[in-house]
Formats: structure tokens, C-alpha cells, sequence
């Protein structure tokens, strides 16, 4: 059994281990990690999964980031990463980290999520590749999905996805 909790300071090192562990090296060379320089992760979205000895199994963060383009910014949550200890991974917790995730960030009334990632993997939760969003390069267009936490959350937006600087003009 797994007890979800929101990561807190003292977990950080604990969960920056695990995704170097489960991550290729050099992972922080990702186009997305530039998006997240400088910028906390959504608190309450961030969340450890601790198995009943309390050993660290699994974790997820997210990254407010802003959608600029046709004279407009529109924010968005950055999934990622996600990660799940190779000996606990194939048991579902990686699913249970995004779905519970999401329902915290509906409760919280975020309006839209993005990621870069496997649409096979991801379609099961309701990700969908986005047209006309684009992450720094080298991202691959194909591997830009995004999930609408509201009806339309994601209808009419396009432009370059930026880190967030300051207050973006919708909520998240």
C-alpha cells in the first residue's frame, strides 16, 4: 500500500535522487528543465508516494509555465517529472500519481495541463497531442500532449510555451 502526500523541503534531495535514478544522465539538459530554472513547483500538486516502511516509491511535480502567442498568454501546469522506483514499477503507481494529481488540480481549479512524453502512455489518462503549442527546442511536436482540466480549456490557444515570469492574464 502507498500513502500520497504533498513533497515537502525535506523530501527534495530524496526525490531529486530517485529521478536521477530512474532519468538518463544529463536529464536536466532537457528543454523542459530550462522552463523550470528559477521557478518552485506547484506545492500542492507535487506529490511522494511512500510505501508502509516509508521508503520513497514514487513522485510527481508540476511547473506553472505561460503559453505566449497571437498577443496573448495563457497559463498551463507542466507535468513532470513523474518517476517510479524500478523495483515498484509495472504495479500502477506511476497511473495513481497522475490521476490523483489531476484531481487535485481540478479541485484547485486549474484550468489546462501539458506534458512531454509517450501519447501511448499517456492517452490512457486523457492527453492528447496539442496543435500549435511548441516547447523549446529539440522538443518533438509529436511528444506535446496536453489534458483540459475544464471543458475547452484548451480551444484557441496556441503559441510558444515560456517559464512564467510573472502573472499570467487567465488562471492556470
Amino acid at each position: 500500500m502507498y500513502h500520497l502526500t504533498e513533497e515537502t523541503e525535506q523530501d527534495w534531495w530524496e526525490v531529486e535522487a530517485l529521478y536521477d535514478l530512474c532519468f538518463a544522465p544529463g536529464r536536466e539538459a532537457l528543454s523542459s528543465y530550462r522552463l523550470r530554472d528559477g521557478v518552485p513547483p506547484v506545492a500542492n500538486l507535487s506529490l511522494i508516494a511512500r510505501d508502509d516502511a516509508g521508503i520513497l516509491s514514487g513522485a510527481i511535480r508540476y511547473w506553472p509555465v505561460t503559453i505566449v502567442g497571437n498577443g496573448a498568454q495563457h497559463a498551463a501546469l507542466l507535468l513532470g517529472p513523474v518517476a517510479v522506483h524500478p523495483t515498484r514499477q509495472g504495479e500502477g503507481l506511476g497511473g495513481h500519481l497522475i490521476r490523483e494529481s489531476l484531481l487535485v488540480a481540478e479541485k484547485m481549479g486549474m484550468t489546462r495541463v501539458m506534458l512531454v512524453g509517450d501519447a501511448p502512455y499517456y492517452q490512457r489518462f486523457g492527453f492528447s497531442k496539442l496543435e500549435g503549442i511548441f516547447m523549446p527546442p529539440p522538443t518533438n511536436p509529436d511528444r506535446v500532449l496536453g489534458y483540459s482540466l475544464k471543458n475547452g480549456a484548451w480551444a484557441g490557444v496556441t503559441g510558444h510555451v515560456a517559464r512564467v515570469t510573472s502573472g499570467p492574464d487567465d488562471p492556470v
